[in-house]
């Protein structure tokens, strides 16, 4: 099927679950109930794209306070308790994040709940997102390897575990997220490239990497602001992206500043393109997802083109989110019907 439709991962959670509209949101519950919260939040994203008519849902990352550290949670040598200030994706906001203080491993499986829940609640195709591994190192402080490379690394292998894990579980796909990559350009083509390839190692099942300008908030709207009329930085990384056994690339192209020219960089890949803007609180007509959906294929094969969002949902509204996901849905079907 032409135009098939999926999200960049998280959607906003309710507001008995979270505090709505935030970032990093607190929980509103506590042990058994908060477990029970998150599972019954994860059926509800799965069936709002369901019915918005998205074909290849998440579980829209209702169990995760935050992508990165949603992982981290799970991962012994990070020590939560004692969090430090530090700069994200090179100073662009700033956060408080948990350190590396000792070897990393896995102390079991990380999102097995969330994962079996939505397979077991949807016939649809399923994507799980993981973040990848320069995000991570970019999203914590390490008092302990003093490599970052090495680090990563380390990262890379414990996501490969979780994402075979994920597989097993029924997951159809398993999405790397690296906003990092357009920051760190030299080193996604240094290292970059090769630890995302390590944590996808051995997988069978289709694999995605997501790389954007970020959530629609205050300090990436800002920083976009200064980037000026075009963004070029995926032109220093899409050939090595292109050579890399990963399948799909996610890329904003709604009210983008990206050239989509740059698309046809990607030669070899399945473009994940984002016709629906997160930045936004405008609701986008079916119309203007086919206009977009257009636009990229004057540099992608109509074959090649799987029609999302430009980012994660997660700070949303919940009413403007939904009334999204639902254009996204008739914009991809009347795509079809227009240039199918």
């Amino acid at each position: 099927m032409l135009f098939q439709t999926t999200i960049a991962g998280s959607l906003p959670k309710p507001e008995w679950l979270a505090e709505p509209n935030t970032l990093w949101a607190p929980w509103k519950l506590k042990g058994a109930e908060l477990v029970n919260a998150k599972r019954d939040a994860t059926l509800l994203a799965v069936k709002i794209q369901e019915d918005a008519g998205i074909d290849l849902v998440t579980e829209g990352e209702q169990a995760r306070q935050h992508f990165v550290h949603g992982f981290l949670e799970r991962v012994e040598g990070i020590d939560f308790a004692h969090k430090v200030e530090m700069g994200i994706r090179k100073d662009r906001y700033k956060a408080m994040v948990p350190q590396v203080v000792a070897p990393l491993q896995l102390k079991g499986r990380v999102h097995a709940d969330e994962a079996r829940a939505a397979r077991a609640h949807t016939t649809r195709k399923l994507k799980f997102t993981l973040p990848g591994p320069m995000t991570i190192i970019d999203t914590l402080a390490d008092s302990y390897y003093g490599d970052r490379v090495k680090m990563a690394f380390a990262f890379a292998d414990l996501l490969n575990a979780e994402a075979k894990a994920l597989q097993a579980d029924g997951v159809d796909m398993i999405q790397f997220d690296e906003p990092a990559f357009n920051v760190f350009m030299d080193e996604v083509n240094d290292w970059g490239i090769e630890a995302l390839t390590r944590a996808a190692q051995g997988l069978t099942c289709q694999t995605a990497v997501h790389i954007c300008y970020g959530y629609g908030i205050k300090a990436n709207t800002d920083w976009k602001e200064s980037l000026g009329a075009e963004w070029r930085q995926y032109e220093q990384i899409f050939p090595a992206i292109d050579k890399s056994p990963i399948q799909q690339v996610a890329i904003e192209c709604r009210n983008s500043h990206v050239p989509l020219e740059l698309l046809g960089l990607l030669k070899g890949k399945v473009v994940q393109a984002g016709v629906i803007d997160v930045a936004s609180d405008t609701v986008e007509t079916p119309e203007d997802v086919v206009k977009t959906i257009e636009a990229v294929m004057k540099f992608v094969p109509k074959d090649n083109i799987v029609a999302t969002t430009n980012c994660g949902m997660a700070p949303m509204r919940r009413d403007i989110a939904e009334a999204k996901l639902r254009a996204l849905g008739a914009g991809a079907k009347l795509a079809r019907e227009k240039l199918g």
